[in-house]
């Protein structure tokens, strides 16, 4: 892939990482190395990937844990597979229940919004199916960093204080005391630079190792994890974790300009990046730093949302199918909405018919897509005593509503916020990206891939440009990095545009590109503490 030579002059200090029998592109420099450290061990980009993601729950436990969900697109050997792991609501909670209990709405915190963690048995199925090293091998980082302690990056420092005083006022109940035994052991967040263990999640790490995720699902930690959860009257139980099985999908792409842009299908949102593709694929956009480049993509983004919103649940419950939601004449429907002005989106009748993300490459061709989430930050606010496991709260994302498509319901996977992303070109490998960050995912997905792909930029301009977020309505964050002339251009089509005062609403993105000559070429988050290990 060539790039286009502009240099912007608001990107990072940060410069294209290239390399060429290795490479690990993450959120947490600690994290990209113990990755780095297991593929020069003889392992893949596979092991590469479960080790950086479990280091990640123990060095930055403010945008995931053990407790959370993953999904994976994964390249061998010429080919794509995607795995979805995220795990279902427990067998015992329905609206009923929860209204004849007085609720009605789904919470942010404690047990009711709890659904079975899927990431520990992601590593486990991704090792057996494609790992070259034992799991007990490739745990070994993360498992050293947990019991031995680590030095707190800056980023994850902020958001760890904010999550501290955020939940001293809302997790009042002792159901929550072990999180703050856990995260702020002595009445704080740990500062940057100041050393932070975590010995209970090192067991737990262990337990996982020695069983290949077992443990977690049917064994010891199974048994912890349903003592909790009767002992506060919540509603997961270890017979919702020993049903659980991670699901390998069929990716689903959307040709854009000659590439292939692959995501997860639904319950992820990564098929609202494809179906604003699929409408932006008909225009046709000669600069990034355009009033009317903003303007149409925002507008397609908008309508593609809207349709997300609406349509997107556990594949088993859907109601519309995704290859109408992506097809050419629902594409052009879509397209005709977009005039001069912003809009109120809608969503449209097609025909019938808090997170982590990782990017790893080998010398042998294998890449992986990884991305694994608590939500929220720290998840559910529930710490599982003596284990450091922090259980998630995706279910705060159903709806209470009967008749909406992603309603509550027993063994339900609900709409999810977390996907990653991969492309291809000629049926060959191009490599993984990803952009986390709660409803910001497909958003940064979109902008990325047209800075790739429409602009010639490289990875890490790519990631560096100027970002927007839609949130409802004609309501547009944007960058304080953006040109002042295009925000005035924009309010004047009739945006609601916002200067946001921080960048954590735009997300964390890392990309790896691979050339025709296996010459790996990376980029990481300038808005983190993000870090490329390479080889």
């Amino acid at each position: 892939m060539k790039y286009n030579a502009l240099e912007y002059p608001y990107t990072s200090q940060r410069r294209v990482v290239y390399g060429r029998k290795g490479m690990v592109a993450t959120s947490q420099p600690l994290a990209a190395e113990a990755g780095m450290e297991i593929m020069k061990k003889g392992g893949n980009a596979i092991d590469a990937a479960i080790a950086t993601a479990a280091c990640l729950t123990v060095v930055e436990p403010t945008s995931n844990g053990i407790g959370g969900d993953a999904f994976a697109l994964v390249w061998v050997k010429d080919q794509l597979y995607g795995l979805n792991s995220s795990g279902p609501s427990p067998m015992g909670i329905s609206i009923d229940k929860l209204k004849n209990a007085g609720k009605e709405e789904i919470p942010k915190f404690g047990w009711i919004p709890v659904t079975v963690p899927g990431a520990p048995a992601a590593w486990g199925e991704l090792s057996k199916r494609f790992g070259k090293l034992p799991l007990k091998e490739v745990l070994k980082p993360a498992i050293t960093y947990a019991n031995e302690g680590f030095p707190v990056s800056p980023v994850a420092a902020k958001y760890w204080g904010k999550a501290v005083e955020a939940y001293k006022k809302h997790l009042q109940g002792p159901e929550f005391q072990e999180w703050f035994k856990v995260f702020a052991p002595e009445g704080r967040a740990p500062e940057a630079g100041e050393i932070w263990k975590s010995p209970g999640h090192g067991r737990t790490l262990e337990l996982i190792a020695e069983s290949n995720g077992e443990a977690f699902y049917k064994g010891e930690l199974a048994d912890k994890i349903h003592e909790f959860s009767v002992k506060h009257n919540g509603y997961l139980k270890k017979s919702d974790l020993e049903a659980f099985k991670p699901e390998w999908v069929d990716p689903i792409k959307m040709n854009y300009k000659g590439y292939d842009v692959w995501e997860i299908p639904p319950n992820g949102q990564g098929l609202i990046t494809l179906m604003a593709l699929n409408i932006l694929k008909g225009f046709e956009f000669t600069e990034r730093e355009n009033i009317d480049t903003y303007h149409i993509t925002m507008e397609a983004l908008k309508l593609a949302f809207v349709d997300g919103q609406k349509y997107i649940t556990d594949s088993r419950d859907m109601k519309v199918k995704v290859e109408e939601l992506l097809s050419e004449e629902y594409g052009a429907e879509r397209r005709k909405l977009i005039g001069s002005e912003a809009i109120l989106p809608e969503a449209g009748t097609p025909p019938k018919g808090g997170t982590v993300y990782l990017a790893t490459a080998d010398g042998e061709g294998n890449m992986v897509s990884f991305i694994q989430s608590n939500y929220m930050g720290f998840g559910s606010g529930l710490v599982v005593p003596d284990t450091g496991i922090a259980l998630q709260n995706r279910g705060h994302n159903f709806s209470m509503d009967e008749n909406h498509h992603n309603a509550l319901a027993p063994g339900k996977r609900t709409f999810h916020t977390i996907i990653p992303g991969f492309l291809t070109k000629d049926g060959k490998a191009v490599g993984p990206f990803g952009v986390m960050g709660g409803f910001m995912q497909p958003q940064g997905h979109l902008q990325v891939v047209m800075n790739t792909i429409d602009f010639n930029l490289n990875p890490q301009a790519a990631l560096d440009a100027p970002r927007w977020h839609w949130s409802k309505e004609k309501r547009i964050d944007v960058e304080k990095t953006m040109a002042p002339e295009i925000q005035a251009a924009l309010k004047k089509k009739g945006h609601d545009l916002i200067e946001a005062e921080e960048s954590g609403v735009f997300g964390r993105g890392q990309i790896i590109w691979r050339d025709e000559k296996g010459v790996l070429a990376g980029g990481t988050e300038s808005r983190t503490d993000g870090g490329i290990a390479v080889w």
